[in-house]
């Protein structure tokens, strides 16, 4: 399929509202070549060329195979775009009542890039900010990267797979805020890293007004993301996300002081993040660590281990190769003994016995 990355800003004279009548919506995104009537002559059309066949395996990768090749050849179909279109129809059929919102947020586009694009500049537009402008912005960063084009379809799979709440892959992009949050973060480090600070920051603050993430856009997140829920996740400026790693809400990646420089945390990919759990400072968190719900992570967790407590410590070891996938993050047998012993130590007055042995991260 084909996707027109070039067109013309125009401002809606309604500002903030939904862009939900196809004419209105092709008159200000022209959504492939036989709509170039509606702009300039010259400007040349950007053809996207559709999937490769790379991307069928995605559900494979979900699992835990072997990463995608790096550069992936784009050619060939698109399963995942397939799948959305597909779902959409059905839904619009099952639910006629959203049948507009469906054709003008789904429907109407050719390519992944460009509804996405749609969906995330209404989400976040406000009367100062149109949805065009913030379209025009999405388009021609996501259509000229091939990196974000691939990761986008990843972190799809990803909220597929592993959020037994999503539905669909239509689901996903229409309703899941994180997903729309995360989009937008690649959508902010691109610009970033083109010297549009500004412009970047500022889609940080609307993602965190609209949101509740707050991702700043030097941040760099790896593909095959899950951020389950979203509210209330914050991640630093020198932080490092790796691939196939899932946060639940309320996860910070933060700074301890105001220290400048490196100062955030590393996750290595395949790891865990449990819901609410605060991980502060320059630390690594292993490869297909698990991090339990609440901790307080101060010290380097080592790789495919579990650690859980205020303070963190490691209390067992993983036998799963990377526990975000598989999503089991209640803390085992291992964490409840944990706890049950160091609560036998205690003694009255709170102090614990110096013989006490223990694991420390």
């Amino acid at each position: 399929m084909a996707c027109l990355s070039r067109y013309h800003h125009h401002h809606h004279p309604r500002g903030a509202t939904w862009l939900s009548s196809p004419d209105e919506m092709l008159q200000h995104c022209p959504l492939s070549a036989h709509h170039r009537r509606l702009r300039d002559d010259d400007a040349e059309p950007i053809y996207l060329p559709s999937l490769s066949s790379a991307y069928r395996i995605f559900p494979v990768y979900a699992m835990g195979a072997p990463d995608p090749t790096p550069e992936p050849e784009l050619d060939g179909p698109d399963p995942i775009w397939n799948a959305v279109r597909d779902e959409a129809k059905l839904e619009a059929e099952k639910e006629p009542i959203l049948s507009s919102f469906l054709y003008a947020s789904i429907l109407a586009h050719d390519c992944l890039e460009q509804a996405l694009a749609f969906v995330a500049a209404n989400r976040l537009q406000n009367p100062t900010l149109l949805a065009t402008q913030l379209m025009d912005i999405f388009c021609n960063v996501i259509l000229h990267d091939k990196a974000i084009q691939r990761s986008i379809r990843l972190d799809v799979q990803a909220f597929k797979d592993r959020d037994p709440a999503c539905l669909s892959y239509c689901s996903a992009l229409l309703y899941m805020k994180g997903y729309h949050a995360l989009q937008v973060h690649r959508v902010a480090h691109a610009l970033w890293h083109q010297g549009r600070k500004v412009l970047a920051l500022a889609l940080q603050s609307r993602v965190s007004e609209v949101f509740g993430v707050d991702i700043h856009p030097a941040a760099k997140i790896g593909e095959g993301i899950l951020l389950d829920h979203g509210t209330g996740v914050v991640i630093g400026e020198t932080a490092i996300v790796g691939n196939r790693v899932s946060l639940m809400h309320g996860v910070t990646l933060g700074g301890t002081g105001k220290e400048i420089g490196d100062r955030h945390p590393k996750v290595g990919e395949g790891a865990l993040i449990g819901a609410s759990a605060t991980i502060l400072g320059n630390i690594k968190i292993g490869e297909g660590a698990m991090i339990a719900a609440g901790s307080l992570v101060l010290k380097d967790v080592p790789p495919h281990c579990i650690a859980a407590g205020i303070p963190a410590k490691v209390i067992s070891g993983l036998q799963e190769h990377d526990p975000s996938l598989t999503m089991k993050h209640d803390a085992t047998k291992d964490f409840f003994t944990h706890v049950a012993t160091n609560f036998r130590d205690e003694k009255p007055n709170g102090a614990q016995h110096p013989d006490r042995n223990e694991v420390n991260i």
